[in-house]
């Protein structure tokens, strides 16, 4: 299976895994260098503190519910229907393993493996969790721009070479995106894959998508619906990590810097975005807030999505055996049709 080759390969280069924690261990060290702790409690500790504590909490669990809503969304381009409550259990398991058991493979190469299952196709499951994760980088470009026009004075004064930067990162986010679409829904580029039985069939399967998703613009708006919403709630997690330790930062400028943060965080230079996403926080919030603050927010995002993601441990442990069981079912059948071809 792809799961299987991609675990190989990722095993093959255990050095990128030990580089990556290297530098999250020097930016955070660099960076929590600067945090003065006993400001960090807030001056007049309430009920609110909790409060926002448990919305965050709840938000971040929720953000997960509705990426599963979004894979759906995004499976259906392959007329495939699988149920969100599976969806979430295979998405629950990725996220404990990509942030839990943070390895050299992540949680995309297991969600890939588990809903091969449902799919009967190694290759619409890429597919499927491919472009999943490309709609992150339509919708979070919007939602910063929509920021921006809330409050256009991001763009000068003080916070203007943020805001360029936060602009830039946007810019480059939509321009590779289109880059990928059009590579991707090219038939004399990706399309030539579709019918091959070796590891370009993955390439084929994305090709098939994103065709299947301009000839099916409702079907394409519902996917960016799924992903503006599911993002959305991204910005609302880090809004709650603010209020928590009692910082005041425009709401629209929170709006319009988180979602650039989310997208550099994705940089694979290290372990889960640690150190990458605080500095970035330092970066766009400097004006309203301390850096040791900034660092701060970034290490309650990181923390209240490694919370919900141990919810993910029972779904990485019973799916492991339901999957080896499935996939014995599978060989003495014979295997898919796709796999025996392969």
């Amino acid at each position: 299976m792809a799961a299987t080759e991609t675990a190989r390969s990722g095993g093959a280069r255990p050095w990128v895994f030990w580089v990556r924690i290297v530098v999250s261990i020097g930016l955070l060290a660099l960076l929590v260098s600067r945090i003065d702790f006993g400001s960090l409690v807030p001056e007049h500790p309430h009920v609110a503190t909790l409060a926002y504590l448990a919305l965050g909490l709840a938000v971040t669990f929720g953000g997960l519910v509705l990426s599963a809503w979004r894979w759906q969304r995004v499976l259906l381009v392959f007329d495939q229907r699988v149920p969100v409550r599976v969806l979430l259990s295979h998405y629950l398991a990725g996220q404990f393993v990509g942030n839990v058991l943070p390895s050299t493979i992540g949680g995309d190469v297991l969600r890939v493996g588990r809903v091969s299952n449902s799919t009967d196709s190694t290759s619409t499951a890429f597919a499927s969790v491919a472009l999943e994760r490309l709609t992150g980088f339509v919708a979070l470009p919007l939602l910063s721009f929509v920021g921006f026009l809330a409050m256009p004075s991001l763009v000068e004064g003080d916070t203007a070479r943020a805001a360029h930067f936060a602009l830039l990162v946007d810019g480059v986010s939509l321009v590779a995106l289109v880059a990928i679409l059009v590579l991707a829904g090219s038939p004399r580029l990706a399309g030539r894959f579709r019918d091959h039985v070796n590891w370009m069939r993955f390439i084929g399967a994305v090709h098939l998508g994103v065709d299947r998703l301009r000839r099916r613009p409702r079907l394409a708006l519902s996917v960016l619906y799924a992903a503006v919403v599911y993002q959305l709630s991204t910005v609302l997690a880090v809004w709650c990590a603010i209020h928590l330790l009692d910082l005041e930062v425009p709401n629209a400028a929170v709006l319009a810097f988180v979602p650039a943060v989310a997208m550099i965080q994705v940089l694979p230079i290290s372990l889960s975005g640690l150190g990458v996403r605080e500095g970035a926080l330092v970066l766009f919030l400097h004006h309203w807030i301390h850096s040791g603050h900034a660092v701060a927010i970034g290490l309650l995002w990181y923390a209240m999505l490694l919370v919900v993601s141990l919810l993910g441990a029972p779904s990485f442990a019973i799916g492991h055996r339901v999957g080896a069981s499935h996939g014995a079912r599978s060989s003495n059948d014979g295997g898919d049709g796709e796999e025996s071809r392969g």
